[in-house]
């Protein structure tokens, strides 16, 4: 009778073991792996940007190096997770490149996704080998109001609770008319538009208020890595205040777009190409 109860005992408590060991890990993004070369390239889209952002451009890149491009949860259709934060993807970032045992990878950011590749490179200045990062500032706000100040525990309730009770139609309008400012492909606007529509509200509002907040100026003089820094064309009339916020990041190289708007990879595709191969393969 003792084996009868025993029995039943062991395989409750193999199944538990299987249960909480057998976890993997979530992290706040999807990853689609592809290519298969020995040097890693980590591509990280903008903000409500789904990873196929990058489809032209990691087709590029594929046959020789392998491609890890990421969209973020709660952006683009991919499932949420509460209390999003900037610290907390660059985190789950570099905890999944080290779980991952991807040595020394490359990263290309847009957007926000660039604002990720410098901090990254900053607080982890031996994890990664080199950063591109297409049209990313690190203060955007600076640019508008050069003596602006983080604010530490910055309450972003209002920004959120605004954007979650906007009405479908009115959210879909100012996604149009936001999109018509960054994007003069208007063969892409569609598409781009339709990633913010499915990106989970909350989300959008808290990374929205939390990337407006950071500034990354100081702290880009720990990088070691070469970084290029692609701008779009309209920057290029900015370029003493865009490159002072640059400053301490000593690696950096400058290239500013011919044409276009804040999508390089769409606007301005070839020459846009021709930086990014250039830099990655040298």
């Amino acid at each position: 009778m003792k084996n009868y109860i025993f029995l039943p005992i062991v395989l409750l408590f193999s199944a538990l073991c299987l249960n909480v060991f057998g976890q993997t890990k979530s992290y706040p993004f999807e990853v689609a792996k592809t290519g298969n070369g020995k040097q890693s390239i980590i591509f990280l889209p903008g903000f409500a940007s789904s990873g196929d952002v990058w489809n032209e451009t990691k087709s590029n890149f594929e046959k020789d190096f392998t491609c890890y491009t990421f969209t973020m949860a709660g952006f683009a259709g991919v499932k949420p997770q509460p209390n999003a934060s900037f610290k907390n993807w660059e985190i789950e970032i570099v905890n999944y490149i080290k779980a991952n045992k991807i040595e020394k990878p490359i990263i290309v950011g847009h957007s926000m996704g660039g604002g990720l590749a410098l901090a990254i490179a900053s607080d982890y200045p031996e994890l990664i080998s080199k950063i591109a990062v297409v049209d990313a500032l690190p203060c955007l706000a600076a640019l508008r109001d050069p003596s602006f100040k983080s604010q530490e525990n910055n309450n972003c309730a209002s920004m959120v609770n605004q954007i979650a009770a906007m009405p479908e139609d009115d959210f879909y309008q100012m996604q149009k008319r936001n999109m018509a400012m960054l994007l003069a492909d208007a063969s892409k606007q569609d598409e781009a538009i339709s990633w913010s529509m499915k990106s989970n509200r909350t989300t959008f509002g808290e990374m929205y208020c939390d990337f407006s907040n950071t500034d990354l100026r100081d702290k880009i003089a720990t990088i070691k890595c070469p970084s290029l820094i692609v701008l779009e064309f309209g920057f290029s009339n900015y370029k003493a205040p865009i490159e002072a916020q640059y400053k301490n990041l000593k690696t950096a190289s400058f290239e500013y777009a011919n044409k276009g708007l804040h999508f390089i990879m769409y606007d301005d595709k070839d020459w846009y190409l021709a930086q990014l191969s250039n830099f990655i393969k040298s």
